[in-house]
């Protein structure tokens, strides 16, 4: 029996919505990372790019337990001596709440050429309207 492997002129890409309101960060990170990566598929294979594409709505509304919304921090750095600049989670949720969800499943993304290919396919928006109708997307829970 011979191995499948997916070529490119096979590749078809779903697009999926996720609804982020009221619901905890790392579940809805962990789901859009599996859709990107193309897990959920049979012919998944490791080094090759086969996942969908993602819409994540209502970005604003995302939830994390316990004290993070105070203690969770992300921090960036310019490169420069005292260049550290530190924002807590109620601050990037005020400031950009679409930046969460990008920087969470960006974490759980393999940090090679694959991974920032996959990135693409993420559309994060803050509230529930998209522009994306003409793909017809298919809602998950």
């Amino acid at each position: 029996m011979k191995t499948y492997f997916e070529k490119k002129e096979n590749k078809e890409r779903d697009w999926f919505i996720i609804d982020a309101s009221d619901k905890i960060l790392g579940k809805v990170a962990t789901k859009v990372s599996k859709i990107l990566l193309g897990k959920q598929k049979p012919e998944w294979t490791p080094n090759i790019d086969n996942g969908d594409a993602v819409i994540v709505l209502n970005a604003e509304h995302v939830k994390v337990s316990g004290k993070k919304e105070a203690g969770k921090l992300y921090r960036k750095h310019s490169g420069y001596p005292g260049g550290l600049k530190t924002l807590s989670f109620k601050e990037l949720k005020a400031k950009n709440p679409c930046k969460i969800i990008e920087l969470s499943v960006w974490g759980m993304l393999p940090k090679n050429i694959t991974g920032r290919r996959m990135i693409r396919r993420l559309k994060v928006y803050k509230d529930g309207i998209h522009p994306h109708l003409t793909q017809k997307p298919l809602e998950i829970r």
